[in-house]
């Protein structure tokens, strides 16, 4: 790299800091805004807090299996609620359903899940891994009965009359939350049903002689916000968002970098599941016969220095038909966005793993993942499975490497004859230039394209591991030389000030990445010499590496070690093709080929003759 290039990356990445100085927020500004940020997110918080404060616990009860456990306190609230009023008052208490790998809480207040944990993962800090946890999140029906708006997240369910123990003597494991209306049978009923060594639970909902009081409008409230598990924030939270899928039909979500993002659904409209997703788990609501008839979602992205990432929050209608016993089967999926998994359950699931559209999504769901997968099958460490495969996909990619070094290759080897048509040319005159120069291709038989047309071909699959690895839940937590997650960012020293675009921290693999990939243009530049004609193009050369640099030290570190891994086989493949292919052999051949077409082969003279013999008079040319 000349000083002019250098000086060219230098000052377009003092530019960049520049411009982040001068358009940043002074100190107060950031202030207010967080403030007013944080005044409408924080303030369920807030309530929340107060309101444990208030209620502290004073019992805990335990089963004899100890997989029961409960935490009562007294709660009176005034507000009239008519028939259902006496659903205000009552003990709080906690009933755990879990099996080997899914563990949820289910409070007596709301008959909801008050946390799901997931036992086999963890944080990036070591601690426990919840989707949600807290009053904070909101989940229940909503509805209209006689006269009033009724919300049972306020209301206190029981147990049902004799499933008191059948979340310890069953399996699956059930519990049914009841709330009992009036004494003549009228209630609403939560049954929870937990399958073993399952993420998939059942949740069947049930309304009894809720048509005596005019009943309508139904809706299922889920609200949550959702936490922040990883360690890289900012990446984490751009693979957060809000999904849904219309009945038997189209998939949609919302756009992840708008602050705030609202969708009213029609009622017309079927809804057959909805998701929230984070980058490697999600809560997901799912209805396989009764689809959910339109509603309203949000999704709110939260502020630096929240512990959560996003509020997500949707009002989905309930088919209710008014009959005297509604029930409506619905599924509950907590758990990771693992593919496999997904795609077994069906309904289009295993598309939250985000792994590309079209030719990127084939190529990652039919070639990338089952070689990963059968790699897994054999090797234990992550690190050599990702040079496995790269491996794999660089001797597949084989031919077409050759092809491109071959391509240019020739047109090296022509460089003599370039610099001969530059000599007699003058450089104010480049469309002359230029003509003399592809006809030149043309008598060889030279297409200067060959050398890009290979490398586009393989574009699609570089593009399809920028969406697989950092999605891949495989690779969450997984070591590997000095990269202690591969997942995320390798950072091997913490910078005192924040860099726009790259970030507070150094990736190593980002930067062995970097210095290949400018390596490896450095080797195949300039094959004959048209690089002269236009020195900015030097220069230019080299600032794609460095935007990537940029972009990519925040992402995953199995990423940049893949593409560090491309970049030095690419450069041992080509040594290897130098030392095969004799550019002054090809020279002659490419000359000997220019002598060839200046005679006329027989075809195009007997053509000729033909033609003559009929009278033709063929132009001269």
């Amino acid at each position: 790299m000349d000083r002019s290039s250098i000086t060219g990356i230098v000052l377009i990445i003092v530019i960049l800091i520049g411009y982040s100085l001068l358009t940043k927020p002074s100190r107060e500004e950031m202030a207010e805004q967080k403030r007013i940020a944080d005044s409408i997110s924080m303030v369920r918080f807030q309530e929340a807090a107060a309101l444990a404060e208030t209620n502290k616990p004073d019992t805990v009860i335990l089963s004899t299996e100890n997989t029961q456990t409960a935490t009562t306190h007294k709660v009176q609230n005034n507000v009239d609620y008519g028939i259902y009023s006496s659903g205000l008052e009552g003990e709080n208490a906690f009933y755990t359903l879990e099996n080997e790998i899914l563990k949820l809480r289910i409070s007596k207040k709301g008959g909801k899940p008050y946390s799901v944990e997931l036992k086999d993962y963890q944080t990036h800090d070591s601690l426990p891994l919840y989707l949600f946890e807290g009053d904070v999140n909101q989940f229940g029906l909503e509805f209209f009965s006689d006269g009033k708006t009724i919300k049972t997240n306020e209301l206190y369910f029981d147990l049902a009359e004799g499933t008191e123990n059948m979340v310890i003597t069953t399996s699956p494991r059930s519990l049914v939350m009841r709330l009992n209306v009036d004494s003549f049978g009228a209630y609403i009923e939560y049954k929870y049903t937990l399958n073993p060594d399952s993420y998939l639970m059942d949740f069947d909902l049930r309304m009894n002689g809720m048509d005596s009081y005019r009943t309508d409008n139904v809706q299922l409230r889920f609200e949550i916000y959702s936490p922040q598990h990883e360690m890289g924030r900012q990446n984490e939270q751009s693979y957060t968002n809000l999904y849904y899928r219309y009945h038997d039909g189209d998939i949609e979500k919302f756009k992840m970098r708008s602050k705030k993002d609202l969708q009213n659904i029609t009622e017309p409209t079927k809804i057959q599941w909805l998701a929230y997703k984070q980058q490697f788990f999600s809560s997901i609501i799912l209805s396989e016969e009764k689809s959910f008839e339109g509603g309203y979602m949000s999704s709110e992205l939260l502020p630096e220095g929240n512990k959560y990432l996003r509020h997500f929050d949707s009002e989905l209608n309930i088919p209710y038909d008014r009959t005297s016993d509604f029930a409506m089967p619905i599924k509950f999926y907590f758990g990771p966005n693992h593919f496999q998994t997904l795609k077994k359950i069906g309904f289009r699931l295993d598309e939250l793993v985000t792994i590309g559209g079209s030719i990127i999504r084939v190529l990652n769901a039919f070639v990338i993942i089952p070689i990963f997968n059968w790699l897994n099958n054999y090797i234990g460490n992550y690190g050599l499975i990702i040079l496995l495969l790269t491996l794999i996909i660089k001797t597949a990619l084989f031919p077409l490497t050759y092809k491109s070094y071959l391509s240019q290759a020739k047109m090296r080897a022509l460089k003599p004859e370039i610099d001969e048509i530059n000599k007699k040319i003058p450089k104010d005159k480049a469309a002359e230039r230029q003509q003399a120069t592809m006809a030149l291709y043309r008598k060889v038989g030279v297409n200067p394209m060959g050398g890009c047309l290979p490398m586009i071909l393989q574009m699609p699959i570089l593009y399809a591991m920028f969406r697989f690895f950092p999605l891949s839940i495989e690779l969450r937590q997984e070591s590997f030389l000095w990269a202690h997650d591969l997942s995320t960012y390798d950072s091997i020293l913490n910078l005192p000030f924040t860099i726009p675009m790259y970030g507070d921290h150094v990736s190593l693999f980002t930067l062995l990445m970097t210095v290949s990939t400018m390596a490896s243009m450095k080797l195949n530049s300039n094959p004959t010499g048209m690089d002269n004609q236009m020195p900015g193009m030097k220069g230019m050369m080299y600032i794609m590496p460095v935007m990537f640099m940029l972009i990519l030290n925040n992402f995953s570190s199995g990423l940049t070690y893949y593409y560090f891994l491309a970049n030095i086989i690419t450069l041992g493949q080509n040594y290897l093709f130098k030392q095969f292919i004799d550019e002054e052999q090809l020279r002659k051949k490419l000359h000997a080929k220019k002598a060839k077409a200046k005679t006329k082969s027989k075809f195009k003279q007997r053509i000729e003759d033909a033609a003559k013999q009929r009278g033709y008079n063929l132009p001269k040319k």
